[in-house]
Protein backbone atom coordinates (compact mmCIF):
# COMPACT_ATOMS: atom_id res chain seq x y z
CA UNK A 1 0.00 0.00 0.00
CA UNK A 2 1.35 3.82 -0.83
CA UNK A 3 0.14 7.02 0.46
CA UNK A 4 -2.98 8.11 0.08
CA UNK A 5 -4.91 5.51 -1.61
CA UNK A 6 -7.93 7.01 -0.10
CA UNK A 7 -10.02 9.74 -2.28
CA UNK A 8 -12.93 11.88 -1.12
CA UNK A 9 -16.28 10.50 -2.31
CA UNK A 10 -15.26 7.25 -2.19
CA UNK A 11 -16.90 4.17 0.09
CA UNK A 12 -14.92 2.01 2.59
CA UNK A 13 -16.87 -0.33 4.31
CA UNK A 14 -19.61 1.69 3.91
CA UNK A 15 -18.02 4.87 5.15
CA UNK A 16 -18.35 7.88 3.10
CA UNK A 17 -14.50 9.09 2.67
CA UNK A 18 -14.60 12.94 2.89
CA UNK A 19 -11.94 15.33 2.90
CA UNK A 20 -8.07 14.72 4.69
CA UNK A 21 -7.99 15.84 8.35
CA UNK A 22 -4.38 15.19 8.71
CA UNK A 23 -0.97 13.54 6.97
CA UNK A 24 1.51 12.52 9.90
CA UNK A 25 4.75 10.57 9.15
CA UNK A 26 2.83 6.84 10.18
CA UNK A 27 -0.60 7.80 9.43
CA UNK A 28 -3.18 10.08 8.19
CA UNK A 29 -6.17 11.16 9.46
CA UNK A 30 -9.98 11.36 6.91
CA UNK A 31 -13.61 12.81 8.05
CA UNK A 32 -16.00 10.32 7.29
CA UNK A 33 -19.53 9.83 7.83
CA UNK A 34 -22.00 6.98 7.64
CA UNK A 35 -25.96 7.23 8.05
CA UNK A 36 -26.60 5.27 11.58
CA UNK A 37 -23.75 6.88 13.40
CA UNK A 38 -24.37 10.24 14.55
CA UNK A 39 -21.68 11.78 16.40
CA UNK A 40 -18.63 13.24 14.04
CA UNK A 41 -15.90 10.21 13.29
CA UNK A 42 -12.32 10.20 11.13
CA UNK A 43 -10.67 7.54 9.73
CA UNK A 44 -7.43 6.38 10.76
CA UNK A 45 -5.10 4.24 7.96
CA UNK A 46 -1.04 3.77 7.80
CA UNK A 47 1.12 4.99 5.71
CA UNK A 48 3.31 2.14 4.32
CA UNK A 49 5.98 2.57 1.51
CA UNK A 50 8.47 -0.09 0.74
CA UNK A 51 11.20 0.61 3.14
CA UNK A 52 9.29 1.74 5.71
CA UNK A 53 10.06 1.41 9.46
CA UNK A 54 7.79 -1.70 10.74
CA UNK A 55 7.49 -0.63 14.20
CA UNK A 56 5.00 1.92 12.16
CA UNK A 57 2.98 -1.46 10.77
CA UNK A 58 3.16 -3.34 14.39
CA UNK A 59 2.00 -0.16 15.69
CA UNK A 60 -0.91 0.23 14.52
CA UNK A 61 -1.63 -3.52 14.61
CA UNK A 62 -1.43 -2.62 18.42
CA UNK A 63 -4.07 0.09 18.19
CA UNK A 64 -6.82 -2.19 16.26
CA UNK A 65 -6.21 -4.84 19.03
CA UNK A 66 -6.25 -1.77 21.70
CA UNK A 67 -8.55 0.75 20.91
CA UNK A 68 -12.09 -1.21 20.72
CA UNK A 69 -11.14 -2.29 24.13
CA UNK A 70 -11.00 0.85 25.79
CA UNK A 71 -14.17 2.60 26.96
CA UNK A 72 -15.51 6.34 28.70
CA UNK A 73 -14.66 9.77 27.96
CA UNK A 74 -10.51 9.64 28.29
CA UNK A 75 -10.36 7.98 24.68
CA UNK A 76 -11.92 7.84 21.37
CA UNK A 77 -14.36 5.41 21.06
CA UNK A 78 -13.68 2.91 18.60
CA UNK A 79 -16.20 2.74 15.47
CA UNK A 80 -14.46 -0.05 13.04
CA UNK A 81 -11.66 -1.78 12.33
CA UNK A 82 -10.30 -2.72 9.29
CA UNK A 83 -8.19 -6.17 8.54
CA UNK A 84 -4.69 -5.41 6.61
CA UNK A 85 -5.60 -7.71 4.05
CA UNK A 86 -7.64 -4.93 2.64
CA UNK A 87 -7.64 -1.83 3.80
CA UNK A 88 -6.13 -1.42 7.30
CA UNK A 89 -7.82 1.16 9.04
CA UNK A 90 -9.49 2.22 12.12
CA UNK A 91 -12.68 4.40 12.22
CA UNK A 92 -13.06 6.29 15.58
CA UNK A 93 -14.96 9.36 17.25
CA UNK A 94 -13.55 12.37 16.41
CA UNK A 95 -12.59 14.38 20.09
CA UNK A 96 -13.76 17.72 19.94
CA UNK A 97 -11.99 19.99 21.51
CA UNK A 98 -8.03 21.38 21.24
CA UNK A 99 -4.78 19.63 21.55
CA UNK A 100 -2.68 20.34 24.47
CA UNK A 101 0.02 21.64 22.31
CA UNK A 102 -1.17 25.49 22.19
CA UNK A 103 -0.38 25.04 25.77
CA UNK A 104 2.94 24.07 25.47
CA UNK A 105 3.17 27.16 23.07
CA UNK A 106 2.88 29.81 25.53
CA UNK A 107 4.71 28.07 28.73
CA UNK A 108 5.34 29.06 31.19
CA UNK A 109 1.44 28.95 32.55
CA UNK A 110 0.35 30.13 35.65
CA UNK A 111 0.59 27.43 38.76
CA UNK A 112 -3.02 27.08 38.67
CA UNK A 113 -3.35 26.24 35.18
CA UNK A 114 -0.20 23.97 35.46
CA UNK A 115 -2.54 22.29 37.93
CA UNK A 116 -5.60 21.53 36.18
CA UNK A 117 -4.11 20.31 33.35
CA UNK A 118 -2.12 17.59 35.63
CA UNK A 119 -4.84 16.82 37.70
CA UNK A 120 -7.24 16.36 34.48
CA UNK A 121 -4.86 14.41 32.81
CA UNK A 122 -3.82 12.43 35.69
CA UNK A 123 -7.65 11.47 36.09
CA UNK A 124 -7.51 10.25 32.17
CA UNK A 125 -4.37 8.41 33.25
CA UNK A 126 -5.94 6.67 35.74
CA UNK A 127 -8.78 5.26 33.52
CA UNK A 128 -6.38 4.05 31.36
CA UNK A 129 -4.61 1.88 34.09
CA UNK A 130 -7.75 0.96 35.45
CA UNK A 131 -8.54 -0.82 31.61
CA UNK A 132 -4.98 -2.90 32.35
CA UNK A 133 -3.52 -0.29 29.52
CA UNK A 134 -0.65 1.44 29.63
CA UNK A 135 -0.08 4.63 26.74
CA UNK A 136 3.67 4.82 27.14
CA UNK A 137 3.78 7.53 24.59
CA UNK A 138 2.25 10.43 26.27
CA UNK A 139 3.43 14.07 24.81
CA UNK A 140 1.38 16.97 24.20
CA UNK A 141 -0.06 15.78 20.54
CA UNK A 142 -1.59 12.66 22.32
CA UNK A 143 -3.78 14.75 24.35
CA UNK A 144 -7.23 16.68 23.78
CA UNK A 145 -8.57 18.59 26.24
CA UNK A 146 -12.35 18.09 25.22
CA UNK A 147 -15.39 20.25 24.90
CA UNK A 148 -16.85 18.80 28.09
CA UNK A 149 -13.55 19.54 30.14
CA UNK A 150 -12.34 15.99 29.99
CA UNK A 151 -8.82 14.93 28.51
CA UNK A 152 -8.90 12.41 26.35
CA UNK A 153 -5.17 10.45 25.01
CA UNK A 154 -5.41 9.32 21.52
CA UNK A 155 -2.76 7.55 19.77
CA UNK A 156 -2.15 4.26 21.46
CA UNK A 157 0.41 2.74 18.62
CA UNK A 158 3.12 2.31 21.32
CA UNK A 159 0.38 1.27 24.34
CA UNK A 160 0.20 -1.89 25.68
CA UNK A 161 -2.63 -3.82 27.15
CA UNK A 162 -1.71 -6.11 29.87
CA UNK A 163 -4.24 -8.59 28.62
CA UNK A 164 -3.14 -8.62 25.38
CA UNK A 165 0.11 -9.99 23.42
CA UNK A 166 2.79 -6.95 23.48
CA UNK A 167 3.53 -7.10 19.32
CA UNK A 168 6.01 -4.44 19.72
CA UNK A 169 7.70 -6.25 23.01
CA UNK A 170 8.16 -9.48 20.82
CA UNK A 171 9.58 -8.32 17.82
CA UNK A 172 11.50 -5.09 18.69
CA UNK A 173 14.69 -4.17 21.11
CA UNK A 174 14.91 -0.56 20.89
CA UNK A 175 13.31 2.06 23.45
CA UNK A 176 10.24 3.00 21.83
CA UNK A 177 8.48 5.92 22.33
CA UNK A 178 9.10 10.00 22.03
CA UNK A 179 12.72 11.68 23.32
CA UNK A 180 11.51 14.29 25.88
CA UNK A 181 9.13 12.31 27.59
CA UNK A 182 10.17 8.81 27.60
CA UNK A 183 10.34 7.27 30.74
CA UNK A 184 14.09 5.71 32.25
CA UNK A 185 12.06 1.97 32.31
CA UNK A 186 11.22 2.77 28.59
CA UNK A 187 15.04 3.41 27.93
CA UNK A 188 15.72 -0.14 29.40
CA UNK A 189 13.17 -1.69 27.13
CA UNK A 190 10.70 -2.01 30.02
CA UNK A 191 7.05 -1.67 28.89
CA UNK A 192 5.05 -3.32 32.03
CA UNK A 193 4.83 -0.37 34.51
CA UNK A 194 1.99 2.20 34.57
CA UNK A 195 4.52 4.28 36.33
CA UNK A 196 6.24 5.26 33.36
CA UNK A 197 2.96 7.38 32.12
CA UNK A 198 3.59 9.04 35.69
CA UNK A 199 7.14 9.96 34.47
CA UNK A 200 5.82 11.27 30.74
CA UNK A 201 3.03 13.46 32.69
CA UNK A 202 6.18 15.08 35.04
CA UNK A 203 8.05 15.97 31.72
CA UNK A 204 4.92 17.59 30.76
CA UNK A 205 4.14 19.62 34.00
CA UNK A 206 7.98 20.68 34.34
CA UNK A 207 7.70 21.99 30.59
CA UNK A 208 4.26 23.97 31.56
CA UNK A 209 5.74 25.16 34.23
CA UNK A 210 8.77 26.42 33.76
CA UNK A 211 8.92 26.59 30.00
CA UNK A 212 12.20 24.19 29.76
CA UNK A 213 12.32 20.62 28.98
CA UNK A 214 13.96 18.69 31.86
CA UNK A 215 16.12 16.62 29.70
CA UNK A 216 16.02 18.70 26.38
CA UNK A 217 15.54 16.79 22.73
CA UNK A 218 17.39 13.80 22.76
CA UNK A 219 18.24 12.24 19.29
CA UNK A 220 20.47 9.29 20.45
CA UNK A 221 20.23 6.01 22.89
CA UNK A 222 23.05 7.91 24.52
CA UNK A 223 20.94 11.25 25.02
CA UNK A 224 18.17 9.19 26.69
CA UNK A 225 20.01 6.89 28.80
CA UNK A 226 21.58 10.68 30.38
CA UNK A 227 18.37 10.82 32.17
CA UNK A 228 19.07 7.43 34.35
CA UNK A 229 21.36 9.18 36.23
CA UNK A 230 21.47 12.89 35.84
CA UNK A 231 18.60 14.71 37.36
CA UNK A 232 16.60 18.26 35.80
CA UNK A 233 17.47 21.36 37.08
CA UNK A 234 14.82 22.17 39.95
CA UNK A 235 11.89 24.08 38.76
CA UNK A 236 11.98 26.71 41.19
CA UNK A 237 15.49 27.20 40.05
CA UNK A 238 14.05 28.13 36.88
CA UNK A 239 11.48 29.92 38.21
CA UNK A 240 10.98 30.51 41.83
CA UNK A 241 7.48 31.73 41.94
CA UNK A 242 7.17 28.03 41.43
CA UNK A 243 5.09 26.98 45.11
CA UNK A 244 7.57 23.99 47.05
CA UNK A 245 4.29 21.84 46.22
CA UNK A 246 4.36 21.71 42.52
CA UNK A 247 8.12 21.27 42.49
CA UNK A 248 7.54 18.52 44.97
CA UNK A 249 4.65 16.77 42.81
CA UNK A 250 6.96 17.29 39.46
CA UNK A 251 10.06 16.21 40.87
CA UNK A 252 8.30 13.15 42.17
CA UNK A 253 7.08 12.29 39.10
CA UNK A 254 10.47 12.45 37.55
CA UNK A 255 12.16 9.87 40.20
CA UNK A 256 14.50 7.28 38.33
CA UNK A 257 13.00 4.57 40.40
CA UNK A 258 9.27 3.95 40.06
CA UNK A 259 8.75 2.75 43.23
CA UNK A 260 9.82 6.41 44.63
CA UNK A 261 6.60 8.23 41.91
CA UNK A 262 3.61 8.29 43.22
CA UNK A 263 1.68 4.40 43.35
CA UNK A 264 -1.22 5.20 40.84
CA UNK A 265 -2.12 7.88 38.78
CA UNK A 266 -5.10 8.37 41.10
CA UNK A 267 -2.85 9.18 43.97
CA UNK A 268 -1.17 12.03 41.73
CA UNK A 269 -4.42 13.40 40.79
CA UNK A 270 -5.46 13.49 44.45
CA UNK A 271 -2.23 15.17 45.29
CA UNK A 272 -2.72 17.99 42.51
CA UNK A 273 -6.68 18.85 43.67
CA UNK A 274 -5.42 18.70 47.38
CA UNK A 275 -2.42 20.92 46.79
CA UNK A 276 -2.39 22.34 50.47
CA UNK A 277 -2.07 18.36 51.91
CA UNK A 278 1.24 17.56 49.84
CA UNK A 279 3.91 17.31 52.13
CA UNK A 280 6.96 18.75 51.38
CA UNK A 281 10.43 16.77 51.58
CA UNK A 282 13.58 17.69 50.23
CA UNK A 283 12.43 17.28 46.93
CA UNK A 284 10.19 20.75 47.26
CA UNK A 285 12.83 22.94 48.75
CA UNK A 286 15.79 21.87 46.26
CA UNK A 287 17.53 24.73 44.41
CA UNK A 288 20.28 23.15 42.45
CA UNK A 289 20.83 20.00 40.61
CA UNK A 290 22.69 17.29 42.37
CA UNK A 291 26.67 18.00 42.28
CA UNK A 292 28.09 16.34 39.34
CA UNK A 293 30.32 14.53 41.28
CA UNK A 294 27.23 12.07 42.54
CA UNK A 295 25.44 12.05 39.41
CA UNK A 296 28.34 10.74 37.91
CA UNK A 297 28.47 7.63 40.76
CA UNK A 298 24.46 7.30 39.69
CA UNK A 299 25.83 6.89 35.98
CA UNK A 300 28.32 4.02 36.75
CA UNK A 301 25.67 2.25 39.08
CA UNK A 302 23.05 2.66 36.33
CA UNK A 303 24.42 -0.07 33.58
CA UNK A 304 24.06 -2.62 36.75
CA UNK A 305 20.57 -1.46 38.47
CA UNK A 306 18.00 -3.94 37.98
CA UNK A 307 14.66 -3.87 36.95
CA UNK A 308 11.75 -4.56 39.06
CA UNK A 309 9.81 -7.25 38.87
CA UNK A 310 6.85 -7.23 36.87
CA UNK A 311 3.65 -6.26 38.44
CA UNK A 312 -0.05 -6.79 36.97
CA UNK A 313 -1.36 -2.81 36.51
CA UNK A 314 -4.70 -4.33 38.68
CA UNK A 315 -2.86 -5.39 41.43
CA UNK A 316 -0.60 -2.23 41.57
CA UNK A 317 -3.87 0.14 41.91
CA UNK A 318 -5.73 -2.32 44.04
CA UNK A 319 -2.48 -2.22 46.64
CA UNK A 320 -2.16 1.40 46.71
CA UNK A 321 -6.12 2.20 46.90
CA UNK A 322 -7.57 5.83 47.99
CA UNK A 323 -9.74 4.75 51.11
CA UNK A 324 -12.11 7.59 52.39
CA UNK A 325 -13.01 7.58 56.00
CA UNK A 326 -16.26 9.44 57.24
CA UNK A 327 -16.28 9.79 60.94
CA UNK A 328 -18.90 11.32 62.93
CA UNK A 329 -17.13 12.96 65.72
CA UNK A 330 -20.36 13.35 67.80
CA UNK A 331 -21.06 9.36 67.49
CA UNK A 332 -20.35 6.75 70.59
CA UNK A 333 -16.90 6.46 71.64
CA UNK A 334 -17.84 2.22 71.11
CA UNK A 335 -18.83 3.17 66.88
CA UNK A 336 -15.90 5.81 66.18
CA UNK A 337 -13.38 2.98 68.07
CA UNK A 338 -14.83 0.15 65.84
CA UNK A 339 -14.28 2.75 62.61
CA UNK A 340 -10.75 3.44 63.24
CA UNK A 341 -10.06 -0.39 64.27
CA UNK A 342 -11.95 -1.04 60.95
CA UNK A 343 -9.31 1.49 59.08
CA UNK A 344 -6.24 0.38 60.61
CA UNK A 345 -7.19 -3.40 59.65
CA UNK A 346 -7.27 -2.23 55.95
CA UNK A 347 -4.37 0.57 56.05
CA UNK A 348 -2.34 -2.73 57.49
CA UNK A 349 -3.75 -5.05 54.79
CA UNK A 350 -2.75 -2.34 52.16
CA UNK A 351 0.52 0.02 53.24
CA UNK A 352 0.21 1.81 50.27
CA UNK A 353 -3.33 2.72 50.36
CA UNK A 354 -4.06 6.86 50.90
CA UNK A 355 -6.42 7.49 53.45
CA UNK A 356 -9.05 10.58 53.43
CA UNK A 357 -10.15 11.30 56.78
CA UNK A 358 -13.84 13.43 56.21
CA UNK A 359 -16.35 14.85 58.29
CA UNK A 360 -19.22 16.38 57.62
CA UNK A 361 -20.70 19.73 58.48
CA UNK A 362 -23.91 19.98 57.77
CA UNK A 363 -25.09 23.44 56.56
CA UNK A 364 -29.10 24.27 57.34
CA UNK A 365 -31.26 24.30 54.10
CA UNK A 366 -33.37 27.22 55.55
CA UNK A 367 -32.14 29.49 58.25
CA UNK A 368 -28.46 30.50 59.12
CA UNK A 369 -25.35 28.70 59.25
CA UNK A 370 -23.21 30.29 61.37
CA UNK A 371 -19.24 30.00 61.33
CA UNK A 372 -18.74 30.35 64.99
CA UNK A 373 -19.68 27.74 67.91
CA UNK A 374 -21.30 29.46 71.35
CA UNK A 375 -17.64 29.77 72.83
CA UNK A 376 -16.67 31.82 69.55
CA UNK A 377 -14.36 29.37 68.40
CA UNK A 378 -14.51 28.24 64.49
CA UNK A 379 -16.31 25.14 64.16
CA UNK A 380 -14.70 24.10 61.10
CA UNK A 381 -11.32 23.99 62.29
CA UNK A 382 -12.24 22.80 65.85
CA UNK A 383 -14.01 19.73 63.59
CA UNK A 384 -10.45 19.76 61.38
CA UNK A 385 -8.65 19.50 64.99
CA UNK A 386 -10.99 16.77 66.40
CA UNK A 387 -10.50 14.58 62.97
CA UNK A 388 -6.63 14.25 63.27
CA UNK A 389 -7.08 13.34 67.12
CA UNK A 390 -8.99 10.59 65.76
CA UNK A 391 -6.80 9.78 63.83
CA UNK A 392 -3.71 9.72 65.99
CA UNK A 393 -3.98 6.18 67.41
CA UNK A 394 -3.52 4.92 62.97
CA UNK A 395 0.27 6.80 63.89
CA UNK A 396 -0.46 7.35 60.13
CA UNK A 397 -0.05 11.32 60.26
CA UNK A 398 2.06 11.47 56.93
CA UNK A 399 1.87 12.59 52.93
CA UNK A 400 -0.30 9.48 52.14
CA UNK A 401 -3.00 10.95 55.20
CA UNK A 402 -4.83 14.18 54.95
CA UNK A 403 -8.06 15.52 56.42
CA UNK A 404 -11.09 17.06 55.01
CA UNK A 405 -14.20 19.09 56.47
CA UNK A 406 -16.77 19.15 53.82
CA UNK A 407 -19.86 21.66 54.14
CA UNK A 408 -22.84 20.25 52.97
CA UNK A 409 -26.88 20.32 53.60
CA UNK A 410 -27.02 16.86 51.90
CA UNK A 411 -24.76 14.36 53.86
CA UNK A 412 -24.90 11.48 51.93
CA UNK A 413 -25.00 13.32 48.46
CA UNK A 414 -21.96 15.24 49.96
CA UNK A 415 -19.96 11.89 50.25
CA UNK A 416 -20.53 10.02 46.97
CA UNK A 417 -19.84 13.41 45.62
CA UNK A 418 -16.36 13.34 47.08
CA UNK A 419 -16.12 9.51 46.33
CA UNK A 420 -16.53 10.41 42.55
CA UNK A 421 -14.46 13.68 42.42
CA UNK A 422 -11.29 11.87 43.76
CA UNK A 423 -11.31 8.82 42.66
CA UNK A 424 -12.16 7.13 45.59
CA UNK A 425 -11.79 3.19 46.15
CA UNK A 426 -13.46 2.45 49.10
CA UNK A 427 -15.52 4.59 51.73
CA UNK A 428 -15.66 3.52 55.44
CA UNK A 429 -18.49 4.92 57.41
CA UNK A 430 -20.76 4.38 60.68
CA UNK A 431 -23.98 2.87 61.27
CA UNK A 432 -26.39 3.00 64.07
CA UNK A 433 -28.85 0.38 64.74
CA UNK A 434 -32.69 0.51 63.07
CA UNK A 435 -35.51 2.11 64.17
CA UNK A 436 -38.82 3.09 62.98
CA UNK A 437 -37.68 6.65 62.02
CA UNK A 438 -34.74 5.58 59.86
CA UNK A 439 -37.00 2.99 58.29
CA UNK A 440 -39.35 6.14 57.05
CA UNK A 441 -36.51 8.23 56.43
CA UNK A 442 -34.15 6.28 55.26
CA UNK A 443 -30.31 6.61 56.76
CA UNK A 444 -26.87 8.36 55.58
CA UNK A 445 -25.25 4.79 55.35
CA UNK A 446 -27.98 2.93 53.07
CA UNK A 447 -27.86 6.02 50.40
CA UNK A 448 -24.01 6.40 50.54
CA UNK A 449 -24.08 2.17 49.31
CA UNK A 450 -26.50 3.32 47.05
CA UNK A 451 -25.04 6.29 45.76
CA UNK A 452 -21.38 6.15 45.32
CA UNK A 453 -19.28 4.95 43.11
CA UNK A 454 -17.08 2.21 44.92
CA UNK A 455 -17.02 -0.26 47.38
CA UNK A 456 -18.73 1.11 50.52
CA UNK A 457 -17.85 -0.61 54.17
CA UNK A 458 -20.35 -0.32 56.67
CA UNK A 459 -19.42 -0.08 60.57
CA UNK A 460 -21.43 -0.41 63.26
CA UNK A 461 -21.02 -0.95 67.07
CA UNK A 462 -23.23 -3.79 68.18
CA UNK A 463 -23.08 -3.55 71.16
CA UNK A 464 -24.19 0.14 71.13
CA UNK A 465 -27.12 -0.36 68.08
CA UNK A 466 -29.11 1.12 69.68
CA UNK A 467 -27.59 4.70 70.05
CA UNK A 468 -26.79 7.03 67.33
CA UNK A 469 -24.07 7.36 65.10
CA UNK A 470 -25.19 11.18 64.49
CA UNK A 471 -24.93 10.58 60.63
CA UNK A 472 -27.87 9.39 60.97
CA UNK A 473 -29.59 11.60 63.24
CA UNK A 474 -28.52 13.92 60.26
CA UNK A 475 -30.27 12.41 57.88
CA UNK A 476 -33.30 12.60 59.63
CA UNK A 477 -32.71 16.35 60.09
CA UNK A 478 -32.62 16.67 56.56
CA UNK A 479 -35.91 15.92 55.38
CA UNK A 480 -38.50 18.22 55.10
Amino acid sequence: MGRDVLKTGTFVDGFLVREKLHVGGMASLWRVTRDDIDFPIVLKTPLILDGDDATAIVGFEMEQMILPQLSGPHAPRCVAVGDFSRQPYLVMEYVEGVSLLPEFETAPLSVERVRDLGARIATALDALHRQHVIHLDIKPSNIILRTTGEAALIDFGLSRHEQLPDLLAEEFRLPMGTGPYISPEQVRGLRSDPRSDLFSLGVLLYHLATGERPFGFPSSRRGLRKRLWRDPAPPRAIRPEIPEWMQEIILRCLEVDPAKRHPTAAQLAFDLTHTADVRITERGRRMERDPLLTAWKRRWKTPFAQPAPETQIADQISAAPIVAVCVDLDASVALTTALRDTVGRILQAMPGARLACLNILRLNRIGINYALDSEGHNIHVNRLVELKDWARPLERHDAQTTFHVLEAADVAGALADYARANRVDQIVIGARGSSSVRRFLGSVSSRVVAEAPCTVTVVRAPALAEQGDGLDELAAAEQP
